[in-house]
C-alpha cells in the first residue's frame, strides 16, 4: 500500500510540477494550461500511453486534468463501440457525468454556505 501511494505521489506531483512550469515559465494563461493537460490526456490515450500511466499510479494519474481527458476518450471509445456513431457525441459526458455533477453539486453547497466579498 505504501508503495502504491508513493507512486501516485510522484507521478501525480510531476504532473502538477510541469503545470508549475508553464505557469512560470511560459505566457500561457491558466485556461490554455488547463486546456493543454485535458488535451494531452485524450492524446496520450489514444495512442495508448495513459492506460499504463494510470495502472502505475493509480489516483496520481486519474485525479489530475490529464485522467479527466484520458476518462472523456475512453468513453467516447466505449460508446462509439456500443453504440456507433452517435457515441461521438455521448460518450464522454455519460462516462464523466458523476465527477461533473459532483463538482456541480461541490459549487452549489460552496455558494449557499458562503457569504460573496467585495474583491480588495
Amino acid at each position: 500500500m505504501l508503495l502504491d501511494l508513493w507512486k501516485a505521489f510522484l507521478v501525480g506531483g510531476a504532473i502538477c510540477a510541469i503545470g508549475q512550469i508553464l505557469i512560470d515559465h511560459t505566457k500561457l494563461t491558466p485556461a490554455r494550461i488547463l486546456t493543454a493537460f485535458v488535451v494531452s490526456g485524450v492524446i496520450l490515450s489514444a495512442v495508448g500511453l495513459y492506460q499504463p500511466l494510470l495502472d502505475f499510479a493509480g489516483a496520481g494519474a486519474s485525479v489530475p486534468l490529464t485522467g479527466f481527458g484520458h476518462l472523456l476518450a475512453e468513453g467516447v471509445r466505449k460508446a462509439i463501440t456500443d453504440d456507433g456513431m452517435i457515441g461521438i457525441l455521448t460518450g464522454g459526458m455519460t462516462a464523466a457525468s458523476a465527477g461533473i455533477t459532483a463538482a456541480l453539486g461541490a459549487g452549489l453547497v460552496a455558494a449557499i454556505v458562503f457569504k460573496k466579498r467585495a474583491k480588495a
